[in-house]
């Protein structure tokens, strides 16, 4: 894949593999979300979380993947504690006003969309600038 400096990003095949790993992982979490199988899905939260911890410290070096892979860090932290939420029943408990247990899980979402909204907004233009050729 060429980037916008046309330098290649690769990915190495056992990288490749255990992002692979990481998707089986989410599905058989969210499987068991929908099966309700609490015991599963919330023993599923750690190798998924973990793998996607893993793999934004991999991609620390390209602002653009980090960003993207917190955003997926956060999203499957949002989305573990809302299933947790509805295991446990106070998904539709009363916090606050008319905000219930699994509102909550929007402090997670919304922060991957705050630092995408960075990346996209000011990063990525500075990549941008950063890169331009020089005309004279």
């Amino acid at each position: 894949m060429n980037s916008q400096d046309g330098s290649i990003y690769a990915v190495p095949a056992n990288f490749r593999r255990m992002e692979n790993m990481h998707v089986v992982f989410w599905l058989f979490k969210d499987i068991s979300w929908c099966m309700i199988w609490k015991e599963l899905g919330i023993f599923m939260i750690f190798p998924t979380l973990s793998i996607a911890i893993w793999i934004s410290w991999k991609n620390r070096q390209l602002k653009s993947e980090l960003a993207h892979n917190l955003a997926i860090v956060l999203w499957i932290s949002a989305n573990s504690y809302w299933m947790i939420s509805e295991f446990f029943s106070f998904d539709e408990v009363i916090i606050w006003q008319e905000f219930t247990g699994k509102h909550l899980s929007l402090i997670p979402f919304i922060a991957g969309v705050v630092i995408l909204a960075y990346y996209y907004l000011i990063q990525r233009k500075k990549e941008i600038e950063l890169h331009k050729p020089v005309t004279m």
